[in-house]
């Protein structure tokens, strides 16, 4: 059985769209943490475990965070608790299908790191500026996606504000006030025992609005984000050998020809030109998507791939 799931995660994670991967690596990173601190707490060293898990966690004291510059990004794949990673994987797939849908893959991607990164930052500045919690800012620690969530639902809400969402035992509800209650309920526990979590998500709900007035600007924040994440992907493949070939001058001579033969290849007429979506996407923002023609959104769809 548990190769069976094993498998299942692996075929999702291969051939799924980044939404599901982003759900996966939380789910396995969660699964990970959760079984390795079982062994050092059977094993008798559960104070282990604490210095471990601190290396990925986001540290609010600015000399722990020099050395530990990685958890401004390591902190939004981890979670406290099973209801704590359950609700925020739940409201990531309610609301990361609709960025997709719109959007795309890439900009989903970047609303997730983009969001985790301002909660990141908002919780440090809030622990070193705030004078409520100068007491507690030596051993303050963040963890969780919470601020990249809520920097998802601010951002659908941006794009799309009128966009009605089903909710459990209350119907169908307009995106704009969805993202509002996020918004004021975490702003009125500013200062209560999640305080720094709170300030997180306010920060993560800034970067998602943001992230969607640049885009709507004609500002792309994900490009950067993309670069960075293939950059990783090659330095986990290996390199293809070099193939030295010797082709004699008659060889190379016909193949020169043949290239000048050959036709150009022209522009396809499909192609979507930048000024394009950007007129499309001010539409959206003005009118909602069903104002758009066929075309228009087949035009959306297909840049949404890229």
């Amino acid at each position: 059985m548990i190769n069976s799931i094993l498998d299942d995660f692996k075929v999702s994670f291969r051939n799924g769209n980044i939404l599901n991967q982003i759900i996966i690596i939380n789910v396995v990173a969660f699964i990970f943490f959760g079984v390795f601190r079982l062994i050092l707490d059977f094993s008798g060293n559960s104070e282990l475990y604490s210095v471990i898990e601190g290396f990925f966690k986001l540290p609010s004291n600015l000399g722990k965070l020099v050395f530990r510059p990685w958890t401004i990004i390591t902190h939004m794949f981890m979670h406290a608790s099973i209801g704590h990673i359950l609700w925020n994987m739940v409201f990531m797939y309610m609301f990361g299908r609709i960025i997709t849908e719109y959007l795309g893959q890439n900009k989903l991607l970047s609303l997730y790191i983009w969001g985790g990164i301002g909660g990141g930052v908002t919780f440090i500045l809030a622990y070193n500026l705030i004078p409520m919690f100068s007491n507690y800012v030596a051993a303050a620690q963040a963890l969780g996606a919470s601020a990249a969530v809520n920097a998802i639902i601010v951002g659908a809400a941006t794009f799309q504000p009128e966009y009605q969402v089903r909710m459990l035992f209350i119907g169908l509800v307009k995106l704009k006030y969805i993202a509002a209650f996020f918004v004021v309920s975490s702003f009125l526990y500013t200062s209560g025992a999640n305080a720094g979590g709170e300030f997180a998500h306010l920060g993560g709900a800034f970067l998602g609005y943001l992230n969607i007035k640049q885009l709507q600007q004609g500002n792309d924040w994900s490009k950067p984000v993309v670069g960075f994440v293939l950059w990783v992907k090659s330095l986990f493949k290996p390199q293809p050998k070099i193939k030295v070939s010797y082709r004699s001058e008659k060889t190379q001579k016909k193949q020169a020809s043949r290239r000048k033969a050959a036709p150009k290849a022209k522009p396809s007429k499909e192609e979507t030109s930048q000024a394009e979506i950007d007129a499309i996407l001010d539409k959206i923002s003005e009118k909602g998507y069903d104002a758009l023609s066929k075309s228009e959104k087949q035009k959306l769809f297909n840049a949404s791939k890229d």
